[in-house]
This record gives C-alpha cells, structure tokens and sequence, in this order.
C-alpha cells in the first residue's frame, strides 16, 4: 500500500478523473546491482545522483523482486510475464556457437505487445534469450533494433572483440586479447551511444517507444576507461587486488575475469558511470520533449555478484537483507526499483506493494492498450504508480534456481519458505516471518510445521516441469 506520505499527496490522475495517456516507456536493467548499491536505497560509500532523481521525482518500490536469482530466467520471467516456475528459461544455459538457451518459436513476449500497439521496440544492452537466427532472436521475439552482447558469457568482458546489431556481428578490432586490453572501446559507452541514437530517431518519427535497456554495469569483470571517475576513486577505499586472468590466458575473454588492482575504486566508478547514463538518458529525454509522457523505470536482474573481486559486504550492496546473486534469500531476489512517470505518479512517494518482473507485462498491456492484462502470472500495476483503485494482490510470489543442488522459495504475506538442495540428499526446508525478521535468520519451520505444509503444497503447485530445465529431483 501506499505510505502516508503518497496518500497526503493525493493522485495526479485520480484528479484528472481520467485514463492515462499511452506513455513511452523505457525500462533500465542493471546486471547484479544489489539493494543497497544506490544511494537513494542506502548507499553511503559513493552517490547516485541521477538515480536518486527518478525516485525523488516517481515512487520507490520497497518489496520489488527480480525473476530470480540469475540472469537469463530472470530476463525470461520479464519478458514473458510468467514466474520462474512457469517460464520457459530456468537456467544460464550456454548453447554453441553462442549465447544461451533461447526462447521458444511462439512465445508471447512484451515486445510483441508494444510492436502490436503501433510502438518501436529497441534493446540496447545484453540479450542472453538466444542466439542470432534462433527463435530467441531478438527480432524473432519482436525486438526491432537490437544492439550489444547477444552472449551473457561474452558480457563477462567490457571490451569484447564483438557485439550484435540485430543479425550483424560488429567486430571491435581495437578489443585485442594482448597487453592493450582496456584502451580500445568500451561496450557499454558503444551500446550507450546506440540507445541515444533510438531516442533521437523516434523523436524525430513521433512515434511511441518502449527502449530496453538491460546494461551489463556493474556485472564482473571490475573495469571502467581509465577517466576522471576511476582517478576520483582510485586511493579512496582500502583495496584487496583481484588475482584474476590476464591477457593471453586460455579463457580470457572466454568468460573469466579480469585481474584488477583496485576492485572497490572499479566497482564504485562503473556504478557512477551507469548513473551518468541514466542522466544522459533522461536529458535526451527531456531535449527531445518526451520526458513528461514517458514511464521510466529502473531495477537489476537479480542481487549482488561476489566474483571478479567484487565486495558486497564492503558496499553493503545488499542492505538489510539476507544472501547474493544465486540465493533465493532476500539479498538475491529483492531489487531497488523505481517508477518515474511526471504527472501520473506522485512524486517522492514509497510503496510497498509485493511485485515482482512478471508484472510489468501485463502492467505494459493496460497501458499501450495491447491487450488484455489477465492471463499471466503477473497483475497490472496501473492503479499502483497512478493512484487509483482496484489493485490486484498477489496470493504469493514463486522463485526457483537450477544450480547448487537446486533451490526454491515461496513468499506469502510476511512468510517465506526456502527449500535448499532439492537434488541432493539434505533438502531441507526453511521458514522465516520477514515482518519480524527481515534478516532471515530465525528458521521456523519446526516451530510452525502445518504452514510450513501448507507453503510447501503451494510450492509444490506452482513449479511447473521443464524438460529443458528440471529443478525437481526425478523430472
């Protein structure tokens, strides 16, 4: 529900007395940036300015979750409207030549959705739903322009000897794996440009957009251009060097990290070099005169990595909660989420409504008028960010995870079950009140043993068997 300070606020479009205009909609994703990496959600070892403005001026989700745990099923979840136990992805499965598992020939995806209600659809960033002439193309799923990694495992480096604009490969040959690594072109300044460029041309057609713009910062490897923001934090943290691959080793460039001196001043400066893309956006925005019908919104796919020498516990990156990227505690799942639209949602306003990515689909579909919102897993979030009346609760949220031995977790009203080593011989099932214990530390599953039950026959319910994907021991 809304908190005092949004109800006193009142509803811009509740005194319109009338439906919303269709807005723009650009989404940014970023990869493993946990809850506590933005200022506005805690951050106090460096700012996010520019971040920090969205929430100042839209509403902060306090109770948002991602897919899952991990990148590709966490995309799917989103782009599909279904939860991990229903989607069609359920793991980071690499598939040769390139890039990973894809989705399947038929899926209904949000950019079909947009396409189908006269909008461009663009995505500037990392795909990870399947290889180039596969039926997880982006083009294949409804993606009109498509520019960066098509390959998550390739997005391990920032400066890759290629990326993908729709079904062209564009070799990068100043991206050499020798002793010149790092000075040529850094991806995400390449992609960045590209989604600039969208802006400009669907301002100039004046037709409606949704930009998708799923950034790799501040995923692993620890590299930024040597620039002003990694000399301004270069000497500030205490640093614990990162022994990772150089250039020449066997899977350098292949998907293993980066070795970096300085991984806090790395860490800190890729994550002010991705709040100076949102501002860059916004401008371009606002330049262009789309700003004031445009719904921006910003999260990340999943909670904070641990690998390539990055520190969580040092930034804190996953604030009060529980666990990291792979884990369906908390700190895995729970992600900082803003809703900016001006004039439709009340500025500087915090909501604690329980959604997860399934959402923003069937959210998509009421807004561009693409189609019904019913049918998925997700609710529309319309009477949320405007508002108004009637909003739809989830009964519970399901998340599942294919690696480790196999892990699920179930969250209804403050109760949330954990089952952890599915496969393996000691399963085990965890329950925790996050009302009273947010932390996750008190198992209280013997304590409770007929909700406990009850939670498992709900989990039970809501996995759906994957061939592709079998989480469940015996599938």
């Amino acid at each position: 529900m809304l908190t005092g300070a949004a109800l006193s606020a009142g509803s811009c479009a509740s005194e319109q007395g009338s439906k919303p205009p269709a807005p723009n909609v650009v989404f940014i994703l970023a990869d493993d940036l946990g809850w506590g990496d933005l200022s506005c959600f805690g951050q106090e070892r460096f700012s996010t300015p520019n971040i920090d403005a969205l929430a100042a001026e839209g509403m902060r989700f306090t109770q948002f979750y991602s897919g899952t745990t991990v990148s590709a099923p966490s995309r799917s979840c989103l782009v599909t409207g279904t939860h991990s136990g229903h989607t069609a992805i359920r793991g980071n499965r690499e598939m040769k030549p390139e890039g990973q598992f894809p989705l399947p020939e038929g899926a209904q995806t949000l950019f079909h959705d947009f396409r189908s209600a006269g909008y461009a659809t663009g995505v500037f960033g990392k795909w990870g739903l399947g290889f180039v002439g596969t039926s997880g193309d982006p083009r294949a799923q409804g993606v009109d322009t498509f520019y960066g990694y098509n390959c998550q495992l390739l997005a391990h480096s920032y400066y890759p000897d290629h990326l993908w604009e729709n079904e062209r490969r564009i070799d990068l040959p100043d991206n050499r794996n020798d002793d010149s690594y790092g000075s040529g072109s850094y991806a995400p300044d390449l992609i960045h440009a590209k989604a600039l460029e969208f802006l400009d041309k669907a301002a100039a057609e004046g037709k409606p957009f949704f930009l998708w713009y799923p950034t790799t910062i501040p995923h692993a490897e620890l590299l930024v251009p040597e620039d002003s923001i990694m000399q301004g934090f270069r000497g500030r943290y205490p640093e614990n060097p990162y022994n990772g691959a150089r250039p020449g080793d066997p899977y350098f460039l292949k998907g293993d990290y980066i070795a970096q001196e300085h991984p806090h001043a790395a860490f800190a400066a890729m994550v002010t070099r991705l709040d100076n893309y949102v501002g860059e956006l916004v401008a371009r925005l606002k330049e262009r005169g789309l700003y004031e019908n445009t719904l921006i919104i910003f999260s990340s796919d999943n909670g904070p990595h641990r690998e390539g020498g990055a520190d969580p516990d040092f930034f804190d990156s996953n604030g009060p909660w529980r666990g990291y990227k792979r884990d369906v505690y908390e700190g895995g799942i729970r992600v900082p989420t803003i809703f900016c639209w001006p004039g439709h949602i009340d500025p500087g306003t915090e909501n604690d409504f329980m959604g997860s990515f399934w959402d923003l689909m069937p959210t998509f579909r009421e807004l561009s008028g693409s189609g019904s919102p019913e049918g998925m897993d997700g609710v529309s979030l319309v009477p949320t960010l405007t508002g108004g009346k009637g909003q739809k609760e989830h009964d519970y949220l399901y998340f599942e995870f294919q690696e480790l031995g196999g892990r699920q977790a179930l969250r209804q009203g403050p109760w949330k079950l954990v089952h952890m080593n599915i496969r393996e011989e000691n399963a085990r099932l965890e329950l925790y009140n996050l009302d009273e214990d947010p932390g996750e530390t008190k198992d209280l599953s013997q304590a409770f043993p007929e909700r406990t039950a009850a939670l498992k026959a709900l989990m039970d319910s809501a996995h759906r068997p994957n061939p592709d994907f079998p989480v469940i021991k015996g599938e």
